[in-house]
C-alpha cells in the first residue's frame, strides 16, 4: 500500500473520531471538482454542499454510516480509511466470484476489515437493501442515476450524484466530490496528487505509447459489419487523452454534439481510422480475433489491424475492469495496462 493511503485512513479515522466526540459543525466553502463541491478549507467541516447533475446535496454532519451505489464510488472512502457500509457487488472483472474486485479486497484488508454489505445491482439498484444499511450519505458521483433513482435514494439519505453527464465522471471528480461528502477534502486531493505520479511514472515507462492514438473500441467477433467504439465522454478514453495522448479524429468527429459514451460506424468507412495507432479491445486470451479481423476484406484495410497493433483486454479480467480507472485500480494495474497498449505498438 502507498504511504499516502495509511497516513490517510488514520487522518480519516482520526477526523471521523474527533468530530463525533466534539459533536459540532461550521459552515464554509471551497471549489472541489471544479467548483461542484462546496465545503469549508478544514476537512470535516460541516455542513458541505454537492451540487451535481440533479442539483445540490448539502450534508449536515460528519457521515458515520457510508452506502455507495454503482462503480468504483466505494474507493473513494476505502482509499481514505472509512469502510462503507454496503456497497454495489461486482461481477464484471471479478477473479473469484466473491463481488469484490481484487483491489478493493486488498485495501480492506490493509485496513483490517470486513466486506462489506454486497448490493445486488443486476437488476438496477436495490433500494431497500441500501435502506436497510440505514446510511448518513450515499456516494454515486460516478453512476448513471436517474431522476426517479435519485428522488428515491434521496429519501434515504443525501445523494452524491454525478456532476454532468452520466459515467462520465472522472476518477479526479469522483474522489472529489465523494471525499468532499466525508469532510476529507484535503485528503481526496492528495489522493490526486499520489495517483498523478502513478499515472506518470508508469506513463513514462512507455515514451512510444505517450504520443500514439488509441481507440478505444467493442468489436462483435460475429458481425464485423460495424466498429463501435467509446467516445470522448467515457472515461476510458477520456482517461488517455487527460494524459496527453492524442485523440483520434473519428473520436472527436463522432463525440461532437453527442451525449453518448459510445458510438458505431459501418465497417465502409474503414478509412476513418487511417490515424490510430492502437485499437483496444475486449476479446480471449488467445487473442483469435486478430486473425480474423485481419481476413475482413474491409477491417483489413485500417492501417492498425493490417500491421496487428491490437491491444486485447481479456474479457471480464480484472485488467479489463481497471481499464476503466479508479483512485484503487490504478495502484494496482497501472502498469500492466500500460504494458498491454504499448505491446500492441511492438
Amino acid at each position: 500500500m502507498p504511504r499516502f493511503r495509511h497516513a490517510a485512513a488514520a487522518t480519516a479515522l482520526a477526523a471521523l473520531s474527533a468530530f463525533a466526540l466534539a459533536g459540532c459543525s461550521s459552515a464554509g466553502s471551497a471549489d472541489a471538482a471544479g467548483d461542484a463541491a462546496q465545503g469549508s478549507d478544514a476537512s470535516g467541516s460541516f455542513p458541505v454542499t454537492v451540487e451535481h447533475a440533479f442539483g445540490e446535496t448539502t450534508i449536515e454532519t460528519q457521515p458515520e454510516r457510508v452506502a455507495t451505489v454503482s462503480w468504483s464510488n466505494q474507493e473513494v472512502p476505502i482509499a481514505l480509511g472509512v469502510v462503507p457500509v454496503g456497497m454495489a457487488e461486482v461481477t464484471w472483472g471479478d477473479d473469484d466470484n466473491d463481488g469484490v474486485l481484487p483491489w478493493v479486497e486488498e485495501e480492506l484488508e490493509e485496513l483490517g476489515a470486513e466486506t462489506p454489505v454486497l448490493f445486488d445491482e443486476t437488476d438496477g439498484i436495490d433500494f431497500e437493501a441500501v435502506a436497510d444499511t440505514q446510511p448518513d450519505v450515499i456516494l454515486a458521483a460516478y453512476s448513471g442515476l436517474t431522476q426517479e433513482e435519485y428522488d428515491t435514494l434521496s429519501k434515504i439519505a443525501p445523494v452524491v450524484a454525478y456532476p454532468e453527464v452520466a459515467w462520465g465522471t472522472s476518477y479526479e471528480e469522483m474522489i472529489r466530490l465523494n471525499s468532499a461528502a466525508l469532510g476529507l477534502a484535503d485528503e481526496g486531493e492528495a489522493l490526486i496528487d499520489e495517483l498523478h505520479t502513478e499515472v506518470e511514472t508508469a506513463l513514462a515507462q512507455h515514451p512510444a505509447l505517450a504520443d500514439s492514438t488509441v481507440l478505444f473500441s467493442y468489436i462483435d467477433p460475429s458481425d464485423f459489419s460495424q466498429v463501435g467504439f467509446y467516445t470522448s465522454l467515457d472515461t476510458r478514453p477520456g482517461f488517455l487523452t487527460s494524459l496527453g495522448l492524442p485523440e483520434p479524429t473519428v473520436v472527436t468527429e463522432e463525440s461532437e454534439g453527442n451525449d453518448a459514451f459510445f458510438a458505431e460506424i459501418s465497417a465502409e468507412e474503414a478509412d476513418r481510422f487511417a490515424d490510430v495507432d492502437v485499437f483496444v479491445t475486449y476479446g480471449d486470451a488467445s487473442g483469435s480475433i486478430i486473425p480474423q479481423l485481419q481476413a475482413d476484406p474491409l477491417l483489413s484495410q485500417i492501417p492498425a489491424i493490417a500491421e496487428g497493433r491490437i491491444a486485447i483486454l481479456e474479457e471480464s479480467t480484472p485488467l479489463a475492469a481497471s481499464a476503466n480507472p479508479s483512485p484503487l485500480s490504478i495502484g494496482w494495474g497501472i502498469d500492466e495496462y500500460f504494458s498491454v497498449l504499448a505491446g500492441a505498438l511492438d
